[in-house]
């Protein structure tokens, strides 16, 4: 099965006062490097990079690992442009996938585990959406069929997964992952995260 990782960077981190959110540092790595060893972790490939507002300060982590960096020019734009991104920079490497993952880099907890159930429940379930499930909701890490392309080819502003995951309940199967609802938007956030 041909399952692409698209991790989504390019934000802003607007509410860190000039930090971006992907070079935290946490166990001894930057929230960016963790979570891309993780996807690398994995058989699934490409795994694609979305880079955009900090692009400067944050390629430098991915400096010789088997990444596609694909810079999002537009991501002042809301995440809608960074799923496009990821999504063209998938379509360039490999033409045949059958899913495509999508990560962020504010989820610390997400781990190789969660990434092979996401699909080994897309495999067994037949559903064509699989979302992990925190907060009382569904959303990111999230996996869809290739069906789902151009839906998310036609998000706009900022629109992310999460609303094509609303608008098919019936063809969405969910993975628990109590710890995606851990939040890292505030310098506050941050501090509690690491027990400052």
């Amino acid at each position: 099965m041909n399952v692409a990782i698209i991790i989504l960077a390019a934000g802003t981190s607007s509410r860190l006062s000039n930090q971006p959110k992907q070079l935290i540092e946490w166990e001894g790595r930057t929230l960016l490097r963790r979570v891309v060893d993780t996807a690398l972790a994995t058989t699934f490939r490409p795994v694609v990079v979305v880079v955009g507002a900090n692009k400067n300060r944050i390629t430098p982590e991915l400096e010789g690992l088997p990444v596609t960096i694909i810079d999002n020019q537009h991501w002042q734009q809301g995440l809608s442009s960074s799923v496009k991104t990821g999504l063209a920079a998938v379509y360039l490497t490999q033409k045949e996938i059958d899913a495509v993952l999508f990560l962020l880099t504010d989820q610390p907890h997400v781990d190789r585990g969660l990434l092979l159930q996401l699909v080994q429940v897309y495999e067994e379930s037949g559903k064509g959406i699989v979302a992990s499930g925190y907060a009382n909701s569904l959303g990111v890490p999230a996996l869809f069929d290739r069906k789902y392309i151009s839906e998310l080819l036609s998000l706009e502003g900022d629109q992310g997964a999460k609303w094509i995951i609303k608008n098919h309940p019936d063809d969405c199967a969910e993975v628990p992952f109590e710890p995606g609802s851990i939040d890292l938007d505030t310098s506050q956030d941050v501090e509690r995260f690491l027990g400052l």
